[in-house]
């Protein structure tokens, strides 16, 4: 029997930069003449772009400057490129999972420069079978499409074996949109009692901390 495929999120989930993207939306909206508190900001990351401005503060908001809004937070992004970090034990889960003989795609729609950086930083090019990028889908999390995508690049149907890695509530929507199991590190910030009711079936503090439970779940 094959083994079931490994779907990561990056941005996170595998380096630290959920609250650099809360920050350069933060900067990007307040540059517009819209200033909203940091912490609803961060309460969105995880969900993409294209929905964001739109739960920030509705049809109004999106349709006033949602494309002005987005492309300014990429800016802002990356300016703040430099503070993003490896999460602790990123680049050794990756390792692990590989070793166990699973399929290994990372699954992000961040802007396709955003995950060569990141790329870069995990030195994960020749480990990860393929991965994803904004450039990828028109819907992004949490809806299902970039998960579905992420299986497609290894040539496997949308009902094929896989599990989710993730960091956010958006992730565990959209792995339960896709029908996979969610595995999640706290490193996105939200509480554990919103990640296991959103349907999260195991919690970690970090990478490491998934790595070395490895043989607990489903990708034993």
């Amino acid at each position: 029997m094959s083994k079931p495929i490994a779907v990561l999120d990056v941005d996170g989930t595998l380096v630290d930069s959920n609250y650099q993207h809360a920050l350069a939306w933060y900067r990007a909206l307040r540059s517009l003449g819209e200033t909203y508190p940091v912490w609803r900001l961060h309460r969105l990351i995880g969900m993409g772009g294209d929905q964001l401005v739109t739960a920030l503060g509705g049809e109004e908001l999106e349709e006033r400057l949602g494309d002005r809004a987005r492309e300014r937070q990429v800016e802002e992004a990356d300016k703040l490129m430099g503070e993003i970090a490896v999460l602790p034990g990123a680049r050794e889960l990756l390792l692990a999972v590989k070793e166990r003989g699973h399929p290994l795609v990372l699954a992000s729609s961040g802007k396709e420069h955003h995950v060569d950086a990141f790329l870069d930083l995990l030195d994960a090019r020749d480990i990860a079978d393929a991965w994803t990028s904004s450039a990828d889908v028109e819907t992004s999390k949490p809806a299902p499409d970039l998960l579905h995508v992420a299986l497609k690049k290894l040539g496997a149907p949308e009902d094929a074996d896989s599990v989710m890695v993730g960091d956010s509530v958006w992730d565990v929507e959209a792995a339960k949109n896709a029908g996979m199991p969610a595995l999640v590190v706290r490193s996105g910030g939200f509480g554990d009692d919103e990640l296991r009711d959103a349907g999260a079936i195991a919690i970690f503090d970090t990478p490491a901390d998934l790595r070395d439970a490895l043989d607990t779940t489903p990708l034993a």
